[in-house]
């Protein structure tokens, strides 16, 4: 493998951004210079490109450090690993963890990756010294896998799956999993029953379900945020599902009485923003009354806020 290191700067530090799912996040480009990634989905807001197994041209940590370091201050909730493609295909992240580990501070470090080099047991071993993980995991079938992801040759979903699991037994920081919904391809009862069964036996700490929101690379579509409602009802009850995408979020502003207010909330806990799409004025303030009179409680998932009915709390301290 040829690698060119380079230490000059090219815009490595980006941000910071205020995430609704992370907090006010700083990023860090681990392939600033070109597109270097072992998939080419359909839906990459980047351009279209051979996939890789490995980086071809990488940055020195020295150089990530140096430009990181006067960023750094209280207001940056997570240092986020990302690239222009893989981040995992940084040949120098285990080092590059190390040495933000020793200037971080009470700073989260998170990687956003799309869980195929988990198999490597360096990388996977990598990843177990990160406060935060987010796996991408957008289907379980290997045709539909191949269509959407268009990975490289050498990946095998069956054991990315596997590794995905064995990862969540070991983990001890917040992991998150993102399944990302393209139309008609993941969104069809079978794929979402098989990512449903996957998925129960991943320790996660939340699991995201988002679809297209920005222009992709290849001409696919997004699905709504009423189908993506419709899907996460399909999911196992016990599941920590949230619906992250709202690009297509037209208002549904349906009607809900006490007793369905209170088992869409048992079916599937909703965010704020997702009570205003669902539910019209006078659910609202249905929905507001029964907080007051305790009917519903709030459950924090790391920076999002869930309603729920207060009697699931109950049944989980009588568990």
């Amino acid at each position: 493998m040829n690698v060119t290191v380079s230490a000059e700067k090219n815009n490595i530090i980006f941000g910071p951004i205020n995430s609704r799912r992370f907090g006010m996040s700083l990023g860090i480009d681990l392939s600033p210079s070109h597109k270097q990634c072992n998939f080419d989905c359909l839906y990459c807001e980047l351009a279209p490109s051979v996939t890789v197994k490995s980086q071809s041209k990488t940055i020195t940590v020295a150089s990530i450090i140096n430009e990181l370091k006067p960023h750094l201050n209280d207001t940056i909730d997570v240092i986020t690993l990302t690239a222009n493609g893989e981040p995992t295909l940084y040949p120098l992240l285990d080092e590059l963890i190390e040495q933000i580990d020793l200037i971080k501070k009470d700073t989260q470090t998170l990687i956003l990756t799309n869980s195929a080099t988990l198999v490597d047991d360096n990388i996977f071993n990598s990843l177990l010294k990160l406060d935060q993980v987010k796996l991408s995991l957008d289907a379980i079938s290997e045709d539909i896998f191949t269509k959407i992801d268009r990975p490289h040759k050498s990946i095998d979903i069956s054991q990315v799956v596997d590794k995905v699991i064995a990862f969540s037994e070991v983990y001890t920081g917040k992991l998150f999993i993102e399944i990302l919904f393209v139309y008609e391809l993941n969104d069809t009862k079978e794929e979402i029953q098989k990512l449903n069964e996957v998925l129960k036996h991943i320790k996660c700490h939340r699991v995201d379900l988002g679809t297209i929101d920005r222009p992709p690379a290849y001409p696919v579509s997004g699905i709504s945020y009423k189908e993506l409602h419709s899907i996460s009802l399909m999911f196992d009850k016990a599941l920590p599902i949230h619906i992250a995408s709202r690009t297509h979020a037209e208002p549904n502003n349906s009607s809900y009485t006490d007793e369905e207010i209170v088992n869409t909330l048992d079916k599937r806990p909703l965010t704020i923003d997702d009570i205003n799409l669902l539910f019209d004025k006078e659910t609202i303030s249905r929905f507001e009354r029964m907080l007051k009179d305790t009917t519903l409680s709030t459950k924090n998932v790391g920076n999002l806020v869930f309603y729920i009915p207060t009697t699931n709390i109950q049944r989980k301290r009588i568990k």
